[in-house]
């Protein structure tokens, strides 16, 4: 069983969970922050996948994981904003910057 296939995969997946770790980090916007959140755990979705094939081809726990995990996303992504839009209707700001003057 041969690994070479599998260091471009991690590659992918080591870029996107930095991409969305520096986004989590530098941007002041709550919609972009989920973004990156989400586009941390696709990253992870695809180690699960790619290790999976590579280490366990007979089983699929992987994918399972990842169904998982895709369906914990969906319901964090539809009650974050859900959060979002009632923030901006009680401040007119999603700005994260400004969480600290948001007192109910």
């Amino acid at each position: 069983m041969s690994q070479g296939p599998l260091i471009p995969i991690l590659l992918v997946s080591t870029g996107l969970f930095f991409i969305g770790m520096y986004g989590l980090f530098t941007r002041r916007n709550m919609i972009t922050m989920l973004m990156a959140i989400e586009l941390m755990l696709n990253s992870v979705n695809i180690n699960f996948v790619a290790f999976n094939k590579y280490l366990f081809p007979e089983k699929l726990n992987g994918l399972f994981f990842s169904l998982f995990i895709i369906t914990i996303a969906a319901a964090e992504a539809a009650v974050a904003i859900a959060i979002i839009i009632n923030l901006y209707r009680s401040h007119q700001s999603i700005d994260v910057d400004n969480a600290t003057e948001m007192k109910y």
